[in-house]
């Protein structure tokens, strides 16, 4: 199997470039298709857009699943469910909170939000992660917190991430691998008695908000799925906190990443960690804890844990949400830079492709299907999330413009065949609008009624959203890592009216 502690960037430059080329590739090809064989290029429009059509309608049946799932979920009373399991008291949790720049007003909402669920918040274990960057800001809030939350849970962990420590790339991942390390060692002296088994570990934002139930749910689908600690468990991310003030394509980007994992949910066999999630502590101790070299530090755990289990490990959906932070800037053109910078690191997800195939050729022991499987999904995604924008919106045309003038039937009613599948399309971002609405937080008083109204007409942007925050930025980071050009951390600001 791969070390993935002596994996770096540049190890397997073929599979870094295989992803551009692929992107490049196709929209260069479509482009001079449409100029040189157009009635060959409308063919090719037709045939994609005809797959989209599929791909649409499989996405809604999945998200209308996931979103009945979400409500059953949300409504269930998981702390009286969890009373019939005598095991479940042993269960302990560590929930690991990095911070970088953040107010501590924050932090206080996140770990109120702790406090106030049905599980019992003295078997809550808290990680308060900082890094020395930010060492007179960190430390201020860290005395504040531990003032007014000591007594409230089980422990409370600090931890300070050193600046500039050899083979790091500054941000999340290192910090949370810091964190990791140095909490092992406090449990072992402070908790000697303590099985690695009975303890969850969960990686929040520091802005996350947990659902009350959520680790009332957690425990029970821990103490109830087969081989609990051969799994992670991914909740429903919410990007809801500041929806109601944030830009319309922000928000449209919000919903759109809450329903792309709703759907993924859906369909467990495909699914990777995403954003706050939890995962077995013995597993973290088994890997190493986080890597501290990558950017992806949230999807990169699961690949890490499926690796050192040669394949044997997966990710059990949890229908209860988590709440985090829409982007946001200073002004409105500063909060679209910044959903920019987020969705292009999101996209950077694509840095796991070289690490999957290395490690998958290392180890024979990987079922051949998983491997297929994880790639074919890993390259599809990808390749779709730069492409369709662009193909479906833009260069769908281009050929029809320029075979305007041919008389030949399929070039006539090519524009009738392309509106009418549209049109059947069109039924995603129906659904994608009316279900939106029954996962908005309660209306402040400061938004104006009709806001409401608002909510609905602004899908009418998808298709602008959707090319320049959906394709621009994963063209962007796969151009990068074709290039060789490697993405750093960038820390989505947090910031709260």
């Amino acid at each position: 199997m791969l070390d993935l502690s002596q994996y770096s960037y540049g190890t397997h430059r073929v599979w870094e470039i295989l992803p551009g080329a692929l992107v490049w590739s196709t929209l260069l090809g479509a482009l001079l298709l449409s100029f040189v064989a157009p009635t060959i290029a409308i063919v090719f429009i037709i045939v994609f857009d005809l797959l989209w059509l599929f791909r649409v309608v499989y996405f809604v049946i999945h998200i209308v699943a996931a979103w009945r799932e979400y409500k059953k979920a949300a409504g269930t009373d998981w702390a009286a469910k969890l009373k019939t399991i005598p095991e479940q008291e042993r269960i302990y949790h560590l929930v690991f909170l990095p911070t970088y720049q953040e107010d501590v007003s924050i932090i206080r909402e996140s770990l109120k939000s702790l406090a106030a669920g049905h599980f019992s918040p003295k078997r809550l274990f808290i990680v308060l992660a900082g890094e020395e960057r930010d060492h007179e800001r960190f430390q201020k809030n860290a005395e504040v917190i531990c003032r007014e939350f000591s007594d409230v849970f089980g422990r409370i962990f600090v931890t300070e991430h050193p600046r500039d420590l050899p083979g790091e790339i500054p941000g999340k991942g290192s910090n949370l691998h810091w964190a990791g390390q140095r909490v092992a060692e406090a449990l072992a002296k402070a908790e000697p008695r303590m099985r690695d088994e009975d303890m969850i570990a969960s990686s929040f934002d520091i802005d996350t908000l947990a659902h009350t139930q959520y680790f009332s749910c957690l425990t029970y689908l821990y103490c109830t799925v087969p081989d609990p600690t051969k799994t992670s468990y991914q909740p429903v991310a919410l990007f809801s906190n500041t929806i109601w003030s944030a830009p319309a394509p922000v928000r449209i980007a919000a919903f759109g990443t809450t329903f792309w994992l709703m759907a993924e949910l859906a369909r467990p066999e495909r699914l990777w960690t995403f954003s706050s999630h939890s995962m077995p502590w013995v597993m973290l101790k088994d890997v190493g804890f986080w890597q501290k070299d990558i950017v992806s530090e949230d999807s990169r755990i699961f690949l890490q844990a499926f690796l050192a289990y040669h394949g044997h490990y997966r990710v059990t959906p949890m229908h209860v949400p988590v709440s985090m932070d829409t982007v946001t800037g200073k002004n409105y053109r500063a909060a679209l830079g910044a959903l920019y910078k987020q969705q292009r690191r999101w996209a950077w997800g694509v840095e796991h492709l070289p690490v999957m195939i290395g490690a998958f050729h290392a180890d024979p022991r990987i079922p051949l299907g998983k491997k297929f499987q994880y790639i074919f999904n890993h390259v599809e995604g990808m390749y779709t999330w730069a492409t369709a924008p662009l193909l479906i919106f833009l260069l769908g045309w281009l050929p029809l413009r320029l075979a305007s003038g041919e008389g030949s039937a399929l070039v006539q009613t090519a524009p009738f065949t392309l509106e009418l599948l549209m049109r059947g399309a069109m039924i995603g971002v129906l659904v994608s609008a009316t279900l939106s609405l029954t996962l908005l937080p309660p209306r402040p008083k400061r938004a104006h009624r009709f806001v409401w109204l608002v909510m609905l007409l602004q899908w009418a942007l998808l298709p602008i959203t959707f090319i320049l925050f959906g394709a621009f930025p994963a063209i962007d980071a796969q151009t990068r890592l074709m290039l060789g050009r490697y993405l750093g951390f960038n820390v989505t600001r947090k910031e709260r009216s």
